[in-house]
């Protein structure tokens, strides 16, 4: 079955019957984790268990980047930050340490029953934006876009499809759009020539995309994800991309400008979001599967591209000289920038 348009989150180490409820609702299509939902690598695996025996098809993720944006931990890999790994792009071993980097993230959350992670990060920044900085791989698109493209090889080679965020970048703001609605009063020419390109030249390497909470005033009057400019005439239309299309969060102040949680999903959604995203607000997740199941809106068949390609087995994945090699190699990066 084809997953319905909304993800959203659950509350603590196990499903209450709430949420068994819920998950059983045809408007639901997915799932993402947060550190909350995680206590242990068995306990993760026995979660999502228990959500695959009531919706097998569900889309399960976490933002599981690395550095500080890493909601599994214990049991893991700890993964640097990615602004880290650019830097290391013109070593010798940069480009191979940045795709074993993507494998090894990946690996291991396919090998735990999850489809993706929210990953990589575009964004074109180093310390400008307040909630990207060094989740970034560079302010510079000549270092980022093969870093990126580089991680994305490895993600794919893991079997886990890869999603590019914030469509069309972050990287001109400082306001966090988790607490309000940032402004870029930049030209599309100026972002053409910076944050554009990463979603320019890996458009065909991405299986998905997820746009930002931000308005460009000079360019279309709409937040980029409520935005038909930005969703079908640049996305769609100009850089030809066919994959999913994520709404980031709608619980994000970013987002309020929609209005509320039934006409931000409504926005989204009739704008070119495949799926949309409620997070910590149940009484929001709610409004939503209401507005679609009173609405005419079909699934997207797009969704299933992003379920798992493999699952590997955890033990023969950490007994692999590459994911040893690989795991050590990345300790001693934490190490050296601690």
């Amino acid at each position: 079955m084809i997953p319905g348009p909304l993800m959203l989150d659950l509350d603590g180490l196990t499903l209450t019957s709430e949420e068994r409820e819920l998950l059983q609702n045809p408007g639901v299509g997915g799932v993402i984790f947060f550190s909350r939902n995680f206590s242990s690598r068995d306990q993760i695996v026995e979660l999502v268990d228990e959500i695959r025996a009531i919706r097998p098809g569900l889309l399960l993720c976490v933002d599981q980047e690395g550095g500080r944006v890493q909601r599994f931990r214990d049991g893991f890999t700890r993964i640097p930050p990615m602004q880290t790994l650019g830097e290391r792009l013109t070593d010798v071993d940069g480009d191979a340490l940045i795709r074993n980097a993507g494998w090894l993230m990946a690996s291991e959350l396919l090998a735990c029953g999850i489809d993706f992670s929210f990953a990589p990060v575009l964004d074109i920044d180093r310390n400008q934006c307040e909630v990207i900085g060094d989740r970034s791989f560079s302010d510079d698109p000549d270092i980022a876009i093969p870093a990126a493209r580089t991680f994305i090889a490895g993600m794919h080679e893991a079997g886990m499809a890869a999603t590019g965020k914030h469509f069309p970048g972050h990287g001109g703001v400082v306001a966090d759009s988790h607490l309000e609605t940032p402004y870029d009063n930049r030209s599309l020419e100026t972002l053409r020539d910076l944050d554009l390109r990463p979603f320019v030249e890996l458009s065909d390497e991405l299986d998905a995309v997820m746009p930002a909470h931000i308005v460009f005033p000079r360019i279309d009057p709409d937040a980029v994800g409520f935005s038909h400019f930005w969703l079908q005439n640049i996305l769609r239309n100009e850089l030809q991309f066919d994959g999913v299309i994520f709404s980031d969060d709608l619980s994000m102040k970013g987002a309020d400008l929609a209005g509320g949680y039934a006409d931000k999903a409504r926005c989204a959604l009739r704008a070119g979001c495949d799926m949309v995203l409620v997070c910590n607000n149940r009484a929001g997740a709610i409004e939503v599967l209401e507005f679609i199941a009173g609405s005419d809106m079909t699934p997207s068949p797009r969704l299933s591209a992003m379920l798992a390609r493999n699952k590997p087995d955890w033990r023969e994945l950490v007994l692999s000289t590459r994911w040893q090699t690989t795991a050590a190699k990345l300790g001693e990066i934490l190490t050296s920038i601690a």
